[in-house]
Order: structure tokens, then C-alpha cells, then sequence
């Protein structure tokens, strides 16, 4: 059996044990097309030998830029690995300066693009990165040159012994790629992992994941570029479930009712978002439904593992179960086991109420330093509690620094940033302890909660520490607020910038009679709507002591978006750009005109 040191020995190992037909699947003119692991392997070795070809040396660097995840991806990723060249994955939301300083600082010799959209901004910028040699797109596009010429390409196999050569002189310890952070304040920053970083990373995640290996399938969306959803695809690979690339964000709903997934990854905000719907639902509901529907939300809101509850509540569980929560799992595909979020805090409830629904949502911590895996929920043998990141994975170390900063020692932890030592060195440590800038504590059981991010708590001008994730979270919880951003740092008291849930107040304003206007700039400015926002802050204010509560807020007229620049393409918020796109309404709360 293929022993897994590297990347591209994934797919070999699959083969060996589960040889699958149905490997990668993606939805091409309305039908979903697989590709084997046999195919899978076939196509990668044509890549390695048609980039050889192509002059690619070890050590070169290829940009692949996707705005959706599917097979081409995949298939490059294993034949420019094989070939001890590094892919650049770069987020495609980016802008086209931003497009322009990655492919410059990793000095990328070709980019492969998904689609029109991408290669128009990679076009206007493609005069300005002096090593790019050529540009390709996996859709068939006029005038473009497409991957599959180099499928042609690399159809004469004599030159595989080359590709095999190449392949037996990479180690375990080499470099496999560099992610470019989108950094909430600066220059992006490039991450070298090496290929054991990543496949460590994929093995000991293995360890949490439920699932018997062969017969199940993933839904991938999360964005690959990103280095949570890529080191998934590895672990899957590993564990031999089949992988359905969903079409988009949008179609994400119709894809799950097709795939019927055991298992997919999420964020937060979709889970948010799929309970705002449930709920949405359950409020058109009338008379004895309606009941039925609320109490079992509100049995769900109490849920804690291994059945704490009691013999009672597990009895009423079970009939929530078989009237409300079995329509949940319906909507989700029938079938699925686990939802692994990642890449922000999770709200508890969400935590308790899917998990009452038999949706075993399992939240994990890490950054793409560690490629990303650092601890992870498991709801197998104790391993489970809501409100933590779960335990630390195998071989990884977790300390807490005297200023509760959480240290990090293990094989995921990063080689360091690319041509950048002094931010390697402010990061690393000479004992390789990697600092994460996150605030947390380990429990007596080993749990490790996050409580938030170092360079985020502020002072008050009265001295006092306000940590604004925590209250954050918590007003979030209310159906009238999108997105929240808590300011105040050397201000006589915290505030916050609110965008609301648009979509919720409109439903709200027609229930009560309401007359809104027709624009978001009057619903901000609406009395009742500011009101009813008002309620809602002095509700959670109440879990704070008086230094942290939010003394004002406002509204602002715009929906946060990862386009519009006010979040990064993990949806966490630019607390800067965000700022100073609002700097009228912050001058407002502080009266400093």
C-alpha cells in the first residue's frame, strides 16, 4: 500500500484501496460527470508530462484561479505537484492589483483561469508580470488557450520515466505551495506548507471523521483556494468518499437535494443562514404546526451531547425528530452525517439545534499556518462539547502564552512566509512554537475555546479591555442583525456599526404594518426599525458587564460583501476598510466632527 508522505500520493493510495468511479464529480451543461481515480491519475500524469514539455522546471510556480471548485482543479494540482513545481492558488474575488502583486511576488511562469470573468482581470493585468508566460482556462473560451491542450499535450507517454524520476526525488519536507493570506489589514502574505505540513494535516483530521471508508459522498463549495476546503479534499481522498463539486453559493440547496452528501464543510454565516430560512419558514407556518415547529426548536436550543438531557428529553427528542427536524435533514439531502465548520467561531446554538436535528455540526479551529487543522469536535468517545474548538488533533501541541495567546507546536505548522523572514521570525519561534494571534484556554478536558483575536481587544480611554468578537457573536444571534462590528478602541465607550438583516426587517415591517420606503437608506433611518435594533442590543447587552455593553450603534445602508471590500474572501470583516468606509457614523457616535 502507497505509504503517504506527499500530496500527489493520495490518489495513487486511493486507487490501491478503493479504486472509485465515481472520484470527482462536477456538473457540467446541467449533468454531473464523473471521473474516476483511475481517470484522475491517467490525466495528472499527462499534466506532469505536457508541463515538462512546456519547460516547467522543480521549484516553478503555476497560479490556478478558480471561482468554482471541479475536477480540472484537482487534476492540475496533482500534475504540477508530481513535477516538484508549486501551485499558487489564488482567491479569484480579489482585485486585479491584488491579482497582479501575487503572481508577481511568487513569480508564476504560467496561470490557469476558470472561467471569462477571471481571465478578463487577469488580462488587464498580464502586461505587468514579466515571468508569465501564458495563460489557460479550463472553459472553453475564444481566443484563450484551453487545458485540455495540455491533456494533448501530455498524451505521448515518453516521458513519464521522467515525471517518475522527478516524483522519487520529493520529500516529505519540500515545498507543495503558497497560499496567499487575505490579510484584514495589509499586503497578503504568502504561507509555504510543505507537503507534509498538508498531509499530516489530512491524516490526523481522518482521525475525527465519522465516516466508514468507501461508500460516501462529500459536497465541496467552501472555496478551494482556501486552504481549509483543500486539505478536506485530500482527507476524502484518503478516506475514499466520492467528491461532488456544487455549482455555486446560489445552487447550493438544488445540489444537496441531487448529492444527497454524508459529509460537507461550512462557515458559519451559511449555517446562519440556513437556520434564518428554517425559522423564516416555521413563522408562515399557522395553528397546531406552527406549535409543533417552535417547540422543537426551543427543545433544540437546549441539546447537549451524549444525552445529559436525560431519558425525558431524549424521549421528546425523538418525536421533534421524526415530525420537525426529519424535513430538516430533507432539505439538506436526507443523508448527511457531519458538517465540519470552520473559519469563524459558531455560534452555540447553532451548535446545539442542528445537532438535536441529528445534523452533527462539528466545529473546528485553525488557520492556513497550520494548513489549517488545529483542533477539531468529534462527536465520537467524548470528544464533543458546544462552545469549544474540540481537542487538539494528534501530534499537535497546544499552549497557552502568559498574555493567553494560543502556541501552536506540530507537523502542520508552516515552513513560513514567502521572501518574508522578519514575519516569519515574528511568528515563529525558535522552539517552532507558531504564535496565532487568537485569545483562548484549554479546559480541564482538554477542550480548547477560543476567545478571541489578539490584535483585535481594544482599551477604552477609562483603560478597560473590551473583546469585540465575544460581544460580537452574541448580538449576532438576533435575526434583526447581519453583521456587527463593535468600535471604540481609546473612546470613553464600545459601540458598534450594524448592517441588518435587510431581508428579515422587510418580513418583519410587512407582519407589523410597517411602512419601510423603498430604499435601505430609509430603512435605516426608520424609528422603529432603529427601535426594535434598540431591543435587541439591551437583550444581549445584559451578558456583558457595563464597561463592554454597546452604548450606541448605527446602521449602515450597505450589505457587507466580500466584493464590495468590507469582508476578506473567509468572510471574517476588515475591521479597517470597514471603518473608514463609515467614518461619517463613527465621527457621528463620538461626536467628533
Amino acid at each position: 500500500m502507497t505509504e503517504i508522505k506527499r500530496l500527489f500520493d493520495f490518489p495513487y493510495y486511493q486507487l490501491e484501496k478503493f479504486n472509485l468511479n465515481q472520484a470527482l464529480v462536477t456538473k457540467y451543461n446541467g449533468e454531473w460527470i464523473a471521473t474516476s481515480t483511475e481517470e484522475y491519475i491517467a490525466k495528472a500524469n499527462k499534466i506532469s508530462r505536457a508541463l515538462l514539455r512546456m519547460g516547467v522546471n522543480p521549484n516553478d510556480k503555476i497560479a490556478l484561479i478558480s471561482t468554482s471548485n471541479r475536477t480540472e482543479w484537482n487534476i492540475m494540482d496533482i500534475g504540477i505537484l508530481q513535477i516538484g513545481a508549486q501551485d499558487v492558488p489564488v482567491y479569484p474575488t480579489i482585485s486585479e492589483e491584488e491579482y497582479a502583486y501575487v503572481l508577481n511576488h511568487c513569480g508564476a511562469k504560467y496561470c490557469f483561469v476558470s472561467d471569462e470573468e477571471v481571465l478578463a482581470k487577469v488580462n488587464k493585468i498580464k502586461e505587468k508580470i514579466p515571468s508569465l508566460k501564458d495563460v489557460y482556462s479550463f472553459d472553453q473560451i475564444i481566443n484563450t488557450k484551453n487545458w485540455s491542450e495540455l491533456l494533448e499535450l501530455g498524451e505521448d507517454n515518453s516521458n513519464q520515466s521522467e515525471v517518475d524520476r522527478i516524483k522519487s526525488t520529493i520529500t516529505e519536507d519540500d515545498l507543495a505551495t503558497i497560499i496567499y493570506t487575505s490579510g484584514t489589514t495589509g499586503k497578503p502574505k504568502g504561507v509555504m506548507l510543505s507537503h507534509k505540513n498538508i498531509t499530516s494535516n489530512a491524516l490526523n483530521s481522518s482521525t475525527r471523521l465519522p465516516l466508514e471508508g468507501g461508500s460516501n459522498t462529500a459536497i465541496s463549495f467552501l472555496p478551494i483556494c482556501h486552504i481549509y476546503e483543500r486539505m478536506l479534499l485530500y482527507m476524502y481522498q484518503y478516506a475514499g468518499v466520492s467528491i461532488y463539486f456544487a455549482e455555486s453559493i446560489d445552487k447550493i440547496s438544488e445540489n444537496l437535494k441531487e448529492v444527497k452528501p454524508h459529509v460537507m464543510s461550512a462557515v458559519p454565516r451559511l449555517l446562519e443562514k440556513v437556520y434564518d430560512k428554517i425559522i423564516a419558514k416555521g413563522t408562515d407556518l399557522t395553528g397546531v404546526k406552527k406549535n409543533l415547529f417552535y417547540w422543537a426548536v426551543e427543545l433544540g436550543l437546549e441539546w447537549e451531547p451524549y444525552e445529559r438531557n436525560g431519558w425525558w428529553y431524549e424521549f421528546k427528542l425523538k418525536i421533534a425528530r421524526r415530525l420537525i427536524f426529519s424535513k430538516w435533514q430533507e432539505a439538506l439531502g436526507g443523508r448527511l452525517k457531519v458538517i465540519a465548520s470552520g473559519s469563524a467561531a459558531l455560534q452555540p446554538r447553532l451548535a446545539r439545534v442542528f445537532n438535536a436535528a441529528g445534523i452533527g455540526v462539528m466545529e473546528g479551529y485553525g488557520l492556513t499556518e497550520t494548513s489549517p487543522v488545529i483542533a477539531v469536535n468529534d462527536i465520537r468517545g467524548g470528544g464533543f462539547k458546544v462552545g469549544t474548538v474540540g481537542k487538539p488533533l494528534p501530534d499537535t501541541e497546544v499552549k497557552i502564552a502568559e498574555d493567553g495567546e494560543i502556541l501552536v507546536k506540530g507537523p502542520q505548522v508552516m515552513i513560513g512566509y514567502y521572501h518574508d523572514e522578519e514575519k516569519t521570525n515574528e511568528v515563529l519561534t525558535s522552539e517552532k512554537y507558531f504564535h496565532t494571534g487568537d485569545i483562548g484556554e484549554i479546559d480541564h478536558e482538554g477542550f480548547l475555546k477560543i476567545t478571541d483575536r489578539k490584535k483585535e481587544m481594544f482599551k477604552t480611554s477609562g483603560g478597560k479591555y473590551v473583546a469585540p468578537q465575544v460581544i460580537e457573536n452574541s448580538m449576532k444571534q438576533s435575526r434583526f442583525i447581519e453583521q456587527i462590528m463593535v468600535v471604540g478602541e481609546g473612546q470613553k465607550m464600545p459601540a458598534a456599526l450594524i448592517q441588518p438583516n435587510f431581508e428579515f426587517i422587510q418580513e418583519w415591517a410587512k407582519r407589523k404594518k410597517i411602512i419601510l420606503g423603498s430604499t435601505n437608506e430609509e430603512l435605516i433611518k426608520n424609528r422603529d426599525v432603529n427601535n426594535r435594533i434598540q431591543e435587541e442590543v439591551d437583550f444581549y447587552n445584559e451578558r456583558f458587564g457595563k464597561w463592554e455593553r454597546i452604548k450606541q450603534f448605527r446602521l449602515t445602508p450597505d450589505i457587507w460583501t466580500v466584493e464590495s471590500g468590507q469582508l476578506t474572501p473567509t468572510m471574517k470583516m476588515k475591521r479597517k476598510v470597514i471603518k473608514e468606509m463609515y467614518i461619517d457614523l463613527y465621527h457621528d457616535i463620538y461626536e467628533l466632527h
